[in-house]
């Protein structure tokens, strides 16, 4: 087990600093020996967490989306739907999903995992703001959004700005990003309602 834990040091030294194929590889082969020695599902989790930010690192968002799906769908199996685990990796597969646009898919894991979230982690904490951020981005980002996804968007973001300022103060980089996605939510809320068609 320590040479895994010095492979592991080695692959999150090498993420860390920039060296992401060198981190891909190292990884990789961390995922190979943790399976080979037969160690527990959650340390595989965990690696292939890793394995999947690397992969964004180095702009290979589909295999990114495809190992945080595998780590959303491990932590369901191992911890349960309401383990703070396992609405980590829903938030991660989320992210993933609206990186590439798939919004339906981001809105329906979304609207099943926010209210576990709110129940279990409750309103304010990080990961039920980012699942909320996350789905406003969802909404207002998607070119097919309505003028209802749009409204929706901006109250969520004006609802959560508040509330995260109140929680974790005005400069906490949570904060710094809702406020900069309900600029760009108003934004297209406001072209949507001058446009042709808008109402």
């Amino acid at each position: 087990m320590a040479r895994v834990l010095a492979i592991r040091q080695l692959g999150n030294g090498l993420s860390y600093v920039g060296h992401c194929k060198d981190a891909l590889s190292v990884q990789g082969a961390e995922i190979s020996m943790l399976r080979r020695i037969g160690a527990p599902v959650m340390e595989v989790l965990g690696v292939q967490n890793n394995l999947a930010v690397t992969y964004e690192d180095l702009g290979r968002v589909d295999e990114a989306l495809s190992m945080r799906q595998d780590v959303y769908s491990g932590r369901l199996k191992l911890n349960g739907e309401e383990h703070e685990y396992t609405l980590i990796a829903a938030n991660n597969y989320a992210f993933s999903l609206v990186q590439l646009k798939r919004f339906e898919e981001a809105k329906a894991l979304l609207r099943k995992t926010m209210p576990v979230a709110r129940r279990v982690l409750e309103v304010s904490h990080c990961v039920t703001l980012q699942m909320r951020s996350l789905y406003a981005q969802a909404l207002y980002r998607d070119p097919g959004a309505t003028l209802g996804d749009l409204r929706e968007a901006v109250s969520t973001l004006e609802d959560m700005e508040r509330t995260a300022r109140r929680v974790l103060g005005g400069t906490h980089p949570l904060v710094v990003q809702i406020e900069r996605h309900l600029r760009a939510a108003r934004e297209v809320l406001d072209a949507h309602g001058t446009s042709p068609g808008g109402s």
